[in-house]
């Protein structure tokens, strides 16, 4: 038994205590020490410095017009305004495509534009500039075409679009090819010839630089910074939540942005928002709101807008955001909602079959890389289920569907695939050496789609494998988790939670807060949300916590009352009938190293007497041999589980239940009892495969006293201590 994961810590408690910058930030600024140790983290060395970071003073606005082509952008915008000609705006399906497709249609629409908006349906056009959709757009009279958030690699689809009469200016953020379309500008700060000194914008943070230069244009009696104030006041709630959602680092000006944008949130009037929020709250079964964080952003309001993308139309999003009064949005919010929960159930239904296809087909030994494919699932989910797997068994994941190849399976079939991939193995790289396999692909290092063939999918899986297994080292695959500080009990209030929001906007480059707990005791653990979440009660320094445990049902967890934990966590503040309090999320949970080191050496000793050999002079006959008692208690607790329909256990929880009603039983003696009953026929019992070790039994009808000495399991540990 090992760890799933292996925890970076940056600083123990006894180093925050009595690091000399913790403690003048913590006594010059009035903050608790955990506060200035982030502080320190994030490279204040001193009173000042952690001032200014939380002034967000060293951040400053660049002038748009620094970004290559932003000057051809707005004078052939500003021409299609004046001229009256159609202009389309060609947005993305997902958030941060939302976002800025609704930010640049409300800002032309409010200066007079003939616009509108085109987004690709995820299943039929798939991403980006379509040669379909430009013929499409061109019939209906478009003139000139504004891509947000993609284009910049549409070479053929620019020519294309100039044949058919458009005109198109890109704007983007995505990585550019060495040549880039010849459109009427192609406004991103990757361009290689771009020299605007912050590169990390989302897509909708180019369209807010965007909205600037176009506001300064066509108000030239105002200043730059008047003109940046009134699009960032009318835009910046949008631009916020497509900057998190897009998973943008932030710093320099998202750092600025999306703080402005949280504090429009809080207070929004957009319609869309104010239903989407209200929408969530009700769903939730909350009586008041939750503070707007970026966490909140990115949990609660960008999945509910990607959905309509993943599995809907991404234009019921654009609508929402849209809309003028709440009457309009309030159904369009909670058909949003309504949408989520079906991806939620889809996700869950695809990760069942997913987890189940590893259990029966994938060789962990062998092959580093899970490949899975079936016919029914989903395109636009297969992405985050790849993700869950990849999180949960620590190793690359490539999911493949062939949805809508029919009933029929032939050989030349399409199927879509999302991967996910893991520390040391370019995703992207590893698809270029099976490139003759597929029909295409694309991504970046840790995430990446394709497209395969079915006739070609097993020489994939097998090639995909054959150059993973030369770069990937399983010793090195531990996924990792980085942790700020240690916490004591003492630390874990609701003040000390609610002083973090003075480090937000959170996300990439100034992460959400992660501590560790060492040397709780589980309490209580109690299943929650149908099984799929777990509540756990910990007792710490003489009081309980708290602890969430989403995503992990209580088997998975495998930790029961009594048992002593480390737990890795972000600090939250939870809101229930007006009361607040301080609650744990967890992102790990484990048996402390002590209790975990007692465990292995059990079975490490189990598989020296599996494999033969004796445990004299290792262990005591008392602590490996079971008593009849033993057999009797264990015999009996699993016909009442049985009786009560429950047929599969863990070796710890068996020993659990047995603990609880008075007579514990080790794990070695609890093996010889299992491997006992099913040597006589007691019980059918059958060893499930993965971790936590886990058995399935089955009832078999038996009369009369029973030999245990017939098992040979009994005889033999028996045998090897003289007793036999």
């Amino acid at each position: 038994m090992q760890y799933k994961y292996h925890w970076n810590l940056a600083a123990t408690r006894k180093q925050m205590t009595e690091d000399p910058r913790v403690r003048a930030i913590a006594e010059d600024l009035g903050v608790f020490l955990p506060t200035a140790q982030l502080l320190v983290n994030r490279g204040c060395t001193t009173p000042a410095e952690a001032r200014s970071f939380l002034a967000k003073e060293e951040e400053q606005l660049h002038d748009p017009f620094l970004m290559k082509d932003m000057d051809r952008a707005v004078e052939r915008i500003v021409a299609a305004i004046e001229g009256k000609e159609r202009i389309v705006i060609y947005g993305d399906y997902d958030v941060d495509g939302v976002t800025s497709t609704t930010c640049l249609t409300l800002y032309l629409a409010s200066r007079g534009a003939d616009v509108g908006y085109f987004i690709p349906s995820r299943a039929g056009e798939g991403y980006g500039v379509s040669e379909g959709a430009l013929r499409k757009l061109a019939e209906e009279g478009c003139r000139l075409i504004v891509t947000v958030d993609t284009g910049v690699t549409a070479s053929a689809e620019v020519v294309l679009a100039h044949e058919l009469g458009m005109d198109i200016v890109i704007t983007d953020h995505h990585e550019c090819h060495e040549d880039l379309p010849e459109a009427e500008a192609v406004v991103n700060p990757r361009r290689p010839d771009c020299t605007y000194p912050f590169k990390e914008l989302a897509g909708v943070g180019v369209v807010f630089k965007l909205l600037c230069a176009l506001e300064a244009v066509l108000s030239p009696d105002d200043g730059m910074m008047d003109c940046v104030r009134r699009v960032a006041k009318e835009y910046g709630d949008l631009v916020a939540i497509g900057t998190v959602a897009d998973v943008m680092p932030i710093r320099d000006e998202n750092r600025l942005i999306v703080s402005y944008g949280l504090s429009l949130l809080e207070n929004t009037a957009r319609p869309g928002l104010v239903e989407l929020i209200e929408a969530t709250r009700m769903e939730a079964k909350a009586a008041t709101r939750r503070k707007i964080t970026a966490s909140y952003i990115g949990y609660t309001i960008a999945p509910r807008i990607n959905a309509a993308g993943r599995i809907r139309d991404a234009s019921l999003a654009v609508e929402l955001l849209l809309a003028k009064d709440c009457d309009t949005a309030a159904p369009l919010a909670r058909h949003l909602c309504d949408i989520n929960r079906e991806r939620q159930e889809e996700e869950n239904k695809i990760m069942e079959e997913a987890y189940a296809k590893i259990a029966a087909e994938h060789d962990f030994e062998h092959d580093p890389v899970i490949v899975l494919s079936a016919e029914n699932w989903h395109h636009g989910i297969i992405g985050i289920v790849a993700s869950r797997i990849t999180e949960k068994y620590g190793c690359p994941s490539i999911l493949v569907s062939f949805e809508g190849a029919g009933e029929e399976k032939k050989p030349d079939d399409p199927g879509k695939g999302s991967g996910r991939s893991v520390k040391g193995l370019n995703l992207v790289e590893a698809l270029v050496s099976c490139s003759d396999l597929l029909e295409k692909y694309g991504g970046h290092e840790l995430a990446a789609g394709l497209t395969v063939k079915r006739e070609n999918l097993a020489e994939f899986k097998r090639r995909l494998n054959d150059y993973a297994r030369e770069r990937l080292n399983p010793a090195e695959m531990m996924p990792e988790l980085d942790a700020e500080c240690e916490l004591a009990a003492p630390d874990i209030t609701l003040e000390q939670a609610s002083e973090l929001y003075s480090l937000e906007p959170y996300g990439v480059s100034n992460p959400v807060p992660v501590f560790i707990l060492r040397n709780a005791s589980v309490a209580e653990i109690t299943p929650v949300g149908g099984g799929r979440h777990t509540r756990v009660i910990l007792r710490t320094g003489g009081k309980n916590v708290t602890a969430m445990c989403f995503r992990m049902s209580t088997r998975e967890l495998d930790l029961y009352p009594g048992d002593e934990v480390d737990v890795l966590f972000t600090l939250d503040v939870n809101e229930f009938q007006n009361q607040k309090t301080v609650q744990l999320i967890v992102k790990d949970i484990r048996l402390t190293a002590e209790r975990m080191d007692a465990e292995n050496r059990e079975r490490e000793l189990y598989e020296l007497f599996r494999t033969g050999k004796t445990l004299r002079g290792l262990a005591s006959a008392q602590a490996v041999i079971p008593a009849r008692e033993d057999f009797a208690e264990v015999y009996g607790l699993l016909r009442r589980q049985l009786s009560a329909d429950r047929d599969s256990f863990t070796v710890r929880a068996l020993s659990w239940l047995a603990a609880s009603e008075g007579r514990p039983i080790g794990y070695i003696k609890l093996k010889v009892i299992l491997l006992t009953f099913r040597e006589l026929g007691l019980f059918g019992v059958e060893r499930l495969s993965g971790e936590p070790e886990i058995f399935a039994f089955r009832r078999i009808v038996t009369r009369g006293k029973v030999d245990l000495t017939a098992a040979a399991v009994y005889r033999k540990i028996m045998h090897d201590f003289g007793q036999d």
